[in-house]
């Protein structure tokens, strides 16, 4: 091996990194006294918190933080908790968009954001992850009942906010959503003003608060209407149980005229189903899908579908959870107004 003197010549000579000793030196102060500026300022006056601050600065002092977390008992980090297998939270646009607004939130802060996949019946083990002090806080996004999360977090003490109502009734925490009811409903009106009378829905799973509450607001447009609520089929918010459903559906309804699909990834399987079967849309079966991601502009024709503003939803509950670690924090659900955007699947 041969070993270039010039290369290693500077770092020998490079001074050692300045300590927290020379920190307290320069400003003034002890060495206590400049820890607590570092870590947050607690019983150090406004003279002593600038003198350190500005020795922090002429000397290019960077704290360690594990000897910070050890002061503060804080990681600077939080984590965003996804009760999902691995392959949907890398291939669903709704988990791109949560991260791009969380990340959003976060930028004018010291915090990183982990990422926790809660893979099926791996949930002990996330709780355990989340309980031992790994992170300060914690953003639940598609949740399910059995997952338990909502309990757990709240018994651990651990600040955190879902985005998505937890189904739990008695589950006290703090979340943000979309008016799913009423995006429901809308979604299946648009159906009705254009004439559509035999109506069926590809609803999203019953143990999540959105798949409950996107059939309700359509099981209430429909019984409105004075139409027969028969045709609901289950999927999984993906696009091959949209394809399934689809084909499930059709063979029970064949006569379905008008079809709500609580998700655009649904939709796009359900579409690619119809178009094998000669169906067209929106002269057969008019379609109205959820959520208004990137795939809702490309299907053939382009998706009618109820915006749910991901972004906005995921900078709101990062904001949320910054205000619980300072200590304050709106208790109150905070819900977004559904929009629909039309477009020419109905």
């Amino acid at each position: 091996m041969v070993i270039d003197n010039d290369a290693i010549r500077p770092m020998i000579g490079r001074p050692p990194a300045p300590t927290l000793e020379q920190v307290a030196e320069r400003a003034g102060v002890s060495r206590s006294t400049a820890s607590r500026a570092i870590n947050g300022g607690l019983r150090v006056s406004p003279e002593a918190q600038s003198s350190v601050e500005r020795a922090i600065a002429e000397l290019g002092y960077t704290p360690n933080r594990a000897a910070r977390s050890l002061v503060t008992k804080r990681t600077d980090s939080i984590a965003l908790v996804v009760p999902e297998p691995d392959e949907r939270v890398l291939s669903d646009p709704f988990f791109a968009g949560m991260l791009n607004g969380l990340s959003t939130a976060l930028a004018d802060s010291e915090m990183q954001l982990v990422l926790v996949i809660a893979r099926p019946g791996d949930g002990a083990r996330t709780i355990r992850y989340l309980r031992n002090g790994h992170v300060d806080g914690a953003i639940v996004v598609s949740h399910h009942r059995d997952d338990e999360l909502d309990h757990a977090l709240e018994l651990s003490g651990l600040p955190n906010v879902f985005v998505g109502r937890p189904l739990s009734g008695e589950s006290q925490a703090q979340y943000v959503d979309t008016d799913n009811v009423e995006g429901g409903r809308i979604a299946t009106q648009r159906l009705i003003s254009i004439g559509r009378r035999r109506l069926a829905t590809i609803a999203g799973p019953l143990d999540m608060s959105a798949g409950v509450d996107r059939l309700t607001g359509w099981r209430d447009a429909v019984q409105t209407a004075g139409l027969n609520q028969d045709a609901v089929v289950h999927g999984d918010f993906t696009i091959a149980s949209g394809a399934a459903a689809a084909r499930r559906l059709l063979a029970a309804h064949p006569d379905v005229d008008g079809l709500f699909i609580a998700s655009d990834l649904m939709a796009v399987g359900a579409m690619g189903v119809l178009a094998e079967l000669g169906r067209d849309v929106p002269g057969d079966i008019a379609i109205v899908g959820y959520d208004n991601v990137g795939v809702a502009t490309s299907t053939n024709p382009p998706l009618t579908t109820v915006i749910q503003p991901v972004i906005a939803m995921a900078r709101a509950a990062g904001a949320r959870l910054l205000d619980q670690l300072h200590g304050g924090g709106d208790r109150e659900p905070l819900i977004f107004a559904p929009e629909l955007v039309i477009r020419g699947s109905a």
